[in-house]
């Protein structure tokens, strides 16, 4: 009996391998000569922009079939028109997908008639950081710190309205009633950046290693030419220990306002697919993205380009995203839309 066990138990071990084995080979033969194409919601020179390039030349060594990736820029309404075209248009096939949002969730709830996707049927191959929003103030506009802004008018300047550079300081804006207005329409946030320093605005919000990345100049000496003032995310950003967090400054029953906000941080800069891609395959590219993530050659080439990696599976996204979609209110959702967007 023992002994039938044991070579059934053996023949089970050698029919998986034999199947796992055929159904990489399967990958392989598809992808071989293939492109995959990874879409980035903004234009050139943002965060989404260098790690959506870096995936481009590390992913694909790491795929069966070695395909080449490369990115295509597909900016506009602050990322809706990537987010929309890669679920609704894009190839289902695995040669197509995109540096998602991190507010994609949060833009399915607040925007139903404009995010046309179920953040929950994307197919999330993994994330390799998390994000916090930090407000930037230019400091000759006299603010030093998140008070001042009641007193101070400032202008803002961001990509779109459903993003969290528009978002997160509209939100804290409404709740600690900051005098500021707002101009959005700038094509990423290279050219929101920009604004700033030809003083066409005097405050944009981003994940700090936008900041870092992009114009670390600006934050040094004893005149800096901006300050960090306001962040909100999960966790502080372990850069910002005395940047306070929006959650801490508002009134308790506000709280959850802020949490269902700064629920997008956990996303981060990572990779999905659109729904009705073959499982195999989002298995495969899931693998891949896992084994890209512990690749010491991508992780230097994060450190180069001044980025950092904070790895997370593509089941651990999914994850995320279906708990977030479920947990935020009614109640919840249309506080925060009408306190940023008016209605």
């Amino acid at each position: 009996m023992f002994k039938q066990h044991h070579v059934a138990f053996a023949t089970a071990i050698v029919t998986g391998v034999i199947g796992s084995t055929a159904v990489s080979a399967d990958i392989a033969k598809f992808y071989k000569g293939k492109t995959i194409t990874i879409a980035i919601p903004y234009g050139p020179g943002g965060t989404y922009d260098k790690y959506g390039s870096t995936f481009a030349n590390h992913l694909g060594k790491h795929i069966p079939g070695s395909p080449n990736v490369i990115v295509q820029h597909r900016p506009g309404a602050g990322g809706a028109k990537a987010m929309n075209f890669t679920y609704n248009v894009a190839p289902k096939n695995g040669t197509f997908g995109m540096v998602p949002l991190d507010a994609a969730v949060v833009n399915q709830l607040l925007r139903p008639d404009r995010m046309r996707y179920d953040a929950s049927k994307f197919q999330w191959l993994g994330s390799s950081n998390q994000t916090n929003s930090v407000m930037v103030v230019r400091s000759d506009t006299g603010v030093k710190k998140w008070q001042d802004l009641r007193k101070i008018q400032i202008i803002g300047a961001g990509s779109g309205k459903f993003n969290s550079g528009y978002m997160n300081p509209k939100l804290a804006s409404a709740l600690l009633g900051f005098k500021m207005q707002y101009i959005s329409g700038y094509k990423g946030s290279s050219r929101s950046i920009l604004a700033i320093e030809q003083g066409e605005a005097q405050m944009s919000s981003f994940n700090w290693l936008t900041w870092d990345s992009k114009v670390p100049h600006w934050f040094g000496g004893d005149r800096p030419f901006a300050r960090a003032i306001l962040q909100n995310g999960v966790d502080k950003d372990p850069a910002l220990p005395n940047v306070p967090m929006l959650a801490n400054l508002v009134k308790q029953s506000q709280k959850p306002l802020v949490a269902f906000i700064a629920s997008m941080g956990p996303i981060g800069r990572g990779v999905t697919m659109p729904p009705g891609v073959p499982k195999a395959r989002i298995a495969a590219l899931r693998s891949a993205y896992d084994k890209m993530n512990a690749d010491p050659a991508f992780e230097a080439e994060l450190k180069k380009r001044r980025l950092r990696l904070i790895p997370s599976s593509g089941k651990k996204i999914q994850s995320i995203v279906n708990k977030a979609l479920k947990a935020s209110s009614p109640s919840v959702i249309k506080q925060v839309r009408k306190l940023i967007f008016g209605k």
